[in-house]
């Protein structure tokens, strides 16, 4: 595991949560990358419609899981371990 902080207080566009949860508004499955999200260029992973994003993403507050999430090398990882730490698989997954 990567070093961890619990003292996050701020998004650090690990892009974990714009991937890994379900988001109905967006009609994003569990476990499955956003479509506006970006790719991670080295400034993390941005959001297109940032700006005028969905109620549901525009209230996440980021916390505990995204000190553990975010030192991960990849949003797969990052994706994986989120999962991981909810106790949620992908159907199908493993």
């Amino acid at each position: 595991m990567a070093p961890r902080s619990v003292l996050v207080t701020a998004c650090t566009a690990c892009g974990a949560c714009c991937a890994a949860p379900d988001i109905h508004a967006l009609g994003k499955p569990l476990g499955v990358p956003c479509v506006h999200l970006g790719t991670d260029t080295g400034q993390g992973c941005l959001c297109a419609v940032y700006a005028d994003r969905p109620a549901v993403c525009r209230s996440y507050q980021p916390d505990w899981v995204c000190g553990d999430v975010a030192p991960l090398p990849t949003l797969e990882a990052r994706t994986a371990r989120f999962l991981q730490i909810y106790g949620l698989e992908v159907e199908g997954g493993p």
